[in-house]
């Protein structure tokens, strides 16, 4: 009897040193003491055991632990698939997990969810479909844990139907079910349907909306311009009393810069008891979206005051600032004091900012040198600032090797082309118009479509050029032909630039009269009472003519108009812009 309490002693002192040890000579001599004492092969010590080694990250020595073990258990595999799942070594919990099977072991919902995770990790689409099915074949489509992890494999993947299907095969849908499903049509693009899956979620009263639900739906609205359904989240973060999380309040303070509200984007900052690095930023990037540069750079002097070290998102929001600004010396200046002060290295997005800086100022061949000299590889998305710039200033040699860099990356976009055409047509080239043409043609190179959408009553209307699908059209039609005479009385030609074919003039006007951010304001104006601002998001480039059309309108019928492309923010006020220029 005393012989066997003590061996018990012995064992629960084993098991406390086993948990307490994370240093490899310690675990080392634990081992040691394992073989000698015939433990080793015991299932409860050697789970304990292995499970601390793989808490100490040292694979290699867990895997070589694990061969020793003559017949391992369903769980001691969950314990390594699970450890090598999260490591630099995905691909090995999935080698694990079919070497289980083919040991005759059945994996469970835990085997499953890790080996999953790991297949997302290594991108291995073909791995996951076959775990997916062996899930099906072993009956365990009930628990809902295992189905919300296939879930999120799926949405890595932007395979939004099959997550979809997966979502309406689960018995019991929980919040974390539906935020998983909300984030997989966020990362698709299906902003719209964020909106409609939230009030979904809302109405249906099993799973209450939570913070995470309520951080992607902010950022579905600032995606979208959807101010509106933005402050019913806001409502409803209050509510319920989450408000006091940082991170939603940091999201909506983007979400009311982004639809042009900066006193509401304030008041939110204001209400932020401790402020940190991300608060400010986003601070400073909506004042310089709204085109308040030399107020980012006040905030910015404010928060060093602070004591709040600026990060790499801080000097994006001042370098943008600069931007919109056109506030050329103050943003060179900014990205030398980015490393020689703070020791912050700047990224492509840093030197994607001072090139459109300098393509503004029509500093085209600085900027140019810039991208070549930068110490990080430039990619498709400077190329296309500085590739804007040249359409901008009617600079088509720099367009053109442009587009050469963006071959060489293998980036190049029918947008690309189209920019090109631009740069050709303003400039009267139009046999290079035609050889471009051509060229696509024969390369079948087809254009994105142009869509705008803007959000009333908490709905989002989709518009395309020419659009006849709306339910008002002969309304929104009549009205943007009401509106285009009121414009001319004020001065506004259409700027016959933009249109791309070799058409007369009344050609080309005609031609661009119906382009779709013009019939979204058109259907604004339409429905909503005088003074009431428009926002509208369009999914390319604003033209010139179109920015020049929003920019008469805000004057004649005294509307404040907030349009968001493709590159920039345009905030329309009493004739003006808060760009300046098209920019």
């Amino acid at each position: 009897m005393l012989q066997s309490t003590s061996r018990h002693q012995q064992q629960q002192t084993m098991v406390s040193l086993v948990k307490s040890c994370t240093h490899k000579p310690h675990l080392l001599q634990i081992q040691a003491h394992l073989t000698r004492s015939s433990l080793l092969q015991n299932p409860k010590f050697s789970l304990l055991f292995l499970s601390s080694l793989c808490s100490s990250r040292d694979l290699r020595y867990a895997r070589l632990f694990f061969s020793q073990i003559k017949n391992p258990s369903s769980s001691q595999y969950n314990t390594l698939i699970r450890a090598y799942s999260s490591s630099n070594s995905p691909k090995e919990a999935f080698f694990l997990y079919r070497e289980m099977r083919q040991k005759g072991l059945k994996p469970d919902p835990k085997s499953f969810s890790f080996v999953i995770k790991s297949c997302v990790k290594f991108r291995s689409v073909f791995c996951g479909l076959q775990v997916h099915g062996r899930i099906i074949r072993d009956g365990f489509l009930s628990d809902c844990l295992l189905l919300t992890t296939l879930m999120e494999f799926y949405s890595s993947f932007a395979s939004r139907e099959d997550a979809c299907k997966v979502f309406d095969e689960m018995s019991q849908k929980d919040t974390v079910a539906w935020n998983v499903l909300i984030s997989c049509y966020l990362r698709n693009g299906r902003t719209r349907d964020v909106l409609m899956l939230f009030d979904n979620m809302k109405n249906e009263g099993v799973c209450e909306p939570d913070g995470v639900t309520c951080l992607l739906v902010t950022q579905a609205c600032a995606n979208l311009g959807a101010l509106e359904f933005g402050e019913q989240v806001h409502r409803y973060i209050k509510e319920r009393g989450y408000g006091a999380a940082r991170n939603l309040s940091n999201s909506l303070i983007s979400m009311y810069s982004r639809c042009g509200c900066l006193d509401k984007a304030y008041d939110v900052f204001k209400g932020i008891g401790e402020k940190n690095v991300i608060s400010w930023s986003a601070m400073i990037s909506g004042l310089a979206m709204n085109g308040f540069g030399r107020d980012a750079i006040l905030a910015f002097e404010e928060m060093r005051k602070t004591g709040v070290i600026p990060d790499e998102q801080t000097f994006t929001g001042l370098l943008s600032a600069c931007s919109h600004c056109g506030l050329v010396d103050e943003g060179m200046e900014f990205l030398n004091q980015m490393s020689k002060e703070f020791g912050i290295m700047p990224n492509v997005h840093h030197y994607g900012c001072v090139v459109d800086l300098l393509g503004r100022a029509g500093l085209l061949e600085q900027a140019y040198r810039v991208i070549i000299s930068m110490k990080v590889k430039p990619d498709a998305t400077i190329w296309r600032t500085l590739l804007g710039a040249c359409r901008i200033h009617g600079h088509f040699t720099l367009g053109e090797r442009v587009i050469e860099h963006l071959i060489e990356l293998k980036a190049q976009e029918a947008g690309d082309y189209v920019l090109l055409l631009n740069i050709y047509s303003s400039t009267g080239s139009w046999e290079k118009v035609s050889e471009l043409r051509k060229f696509l043609k024969d390369k079948g190179i087809q254009t994105t479509p142009g869509c705008s959408s803007i959000e009333l009553k908490g709905i989002v209307h989709e518009f395309i050029v020419d659009d006849v699908s709306h339910p008002q059209k002969h309304e929104i039609y009549n009205k943007l032909d009401e509106i285009n005479k009121q414009l001319k009385i004020a001065g506004y030609v259409a700027e016959t630039t933009s249109e791309l074919h070799d058409l007369g003039a009344e050609e080309k006007a005609n031609a661009l009269s119906y382009h779709s951010e013009k019939l979204a304001l058109a259907f604004g104006v339409l429905v909503t009472r005088p003074g009431t601002t428009l926002r509208v998001t369009k999914n390319l480039r604003i033209c010139i003519d179109c920015h020049n059309f929003a920019k008469f309108l805000s004057g004649v019928y005294n509307r404040q108009l907030i349009i968001r492309d493709r590159t920039r923010f345009h905030h329309f006020r009493d004739g003006h812009c808060s760009c300046n220029d098209y920019w």
